[in-house]
C-alpha cells in the first residue's frame, strides 16, 4: 500500500425518488457542492472529484473549483460509476489503496467520518469499510427510504433492509444504524466488485452492498452517533438545510469562494 487515497463523489440528474436533486441548492449551495467541499475539508484526500454522466452537475461543480470526471449514463450503481470514474482519472493508483466514495447526497458528511472510515480501513486492511450512523427518530427507523444495517460483534454487516431492523417489538430502544453511502474500497476490490453479477437480495432491497453478502465477502463497518441525512425527498431537502444551518462544519466551507 503506498498510502493513497482519492474520494470520488458520483451523483446523478436522473434519480427515481428525487429527479435533480444534485444541484438543488440548500442555504444557496446545490447539494453536491456542499458534499464536494465537506469532503475536501478532510486532508487525508489527494483527490476530490464528482463522477457524472450530466452536464448539470458538471458546469454547478466546475463553476466553484470543483474537479469532474464525465462517465457513461449507462449506470444503475454508484459503485459502478465510481469504478468507471477511477479508471478514467489515471491515477495510477495501487491495487490496495483506497477510493473513499461518498455519495452525492451525504450532505452532512464530515471530515472526522472521514477519517474514521479510512483510518479503520488502513488499521484493518479489510476490503471494504461502510459507515453506519445511529438513527434515533422512529419515523426514520421505519422509513422504507432509509436503509438499515445490523451488524456482529465484529464489526461485519449481516443484513441491510429498507425494512425496520432490529425489531423494536421487544426492545423499544434497541439501538438501530443507517447505512450511508460513504464505503472504502481498494482499488483492485472496487473493480471486483463491479465485476461481481447482481443478487436476488440485492435487487428486492436496491442495496448493492448486499451483493458482497450474497456472495459471502466481508463487509466491515464503522459506527457514528453522528446524524447523518442522505436527501431522498424534497422533505429530506428541508431538513437537511435546517442542520446544516446550525452545524459548524458549514461555517468552514460556506462563503469562501
Amino acid at each position: 500500500m503506498t498510502g493513497r487515497c482519492h474520494c470520488v463523489i458520483p451523483a446523478r440528474m436522473g434519480s427515481s425518488r428525487f429527479p435533480g436533486k444534485p444541484v438543488k441548492r440548500l442555504l444557496g449551495l446545490e447539494l453536491v457542492s456542499h458534499v464536494e467541499r465537506r469532503c475536501r475539508l478532510y486532508t487525508g484526500f489527494e483527490r476530490v472529484v464528482v463522477a457524472t454522466c450530466d452536464e448539470e452537475i458538471r458546469q454547478a461543480v466546475t463553476m466553484r473549483g470543483g474537479e469532474v470526471v464525465m462517465t457513461s449514463d449507462q449506470h444503475s450503481r454508484a459503485t459502478d460509476r465510481v469504478e468507471e470514474a477511477v479508471a478514467n482519472m489515471n491515477a495510477g493508483l495501487a491495487d490496495d489503496d483506497l477510493v473513499v466514495m461518498v455519495q452525492g447526497d451525504e450532505v452532512l458528511v464530515t471530515p472526522e467520518m472521514l477519517g474514521a472510515v479510512v483510518s479503520d480501513h488502513r488499521r484493518s486492511k479489510a476490503m471494504v469499510v461502510n459507515l453506519i450512523s445511529r438513527l434515533r427518530r422512529a419515523e426514520d427507523q421505519d422509513d422504507p427510504n432509509t436503509v438499515k444495517v445490523v451488524a456482529d460483534p465484529q464489526h461485519n454487516a449481516l443484513f441491510f433492509s429498507r425494512s425496520a431492523i432490529p425489531s423494536r417489538a421487544r426492545q423499544l430502544d434497541v439501538a438501530v444504524y443507517q447505512q450511508t453511502g460513504i464505503i472504502s474500497f481498494q482499488v483492485a476490490f472496487l473493480r471486483k466488485f463491479s465485476s461481481l453479477p447482481q443478487t436476488p437480495l440485492e435487487i428486492a432491497e436496491s442495496v448493492d452492498m448486499l451483493r458482497l453478502i450474497e456472495h459471502r465477502l466481508a463487509l466491515r463497518v464503522v459506527h457514528t452517533d453522528t446524524e447523518t441525512i442522505g436527501v431522498d425527498t424534497i422533505q429530506d431537502l428541508t431538513r437537511a438545510e435546517e442542520v446544516l444551518r446550525q452545524d459548524p462544519t458549514t461555517s468552514l466551507y460556506m462563503g469562501r469562494e
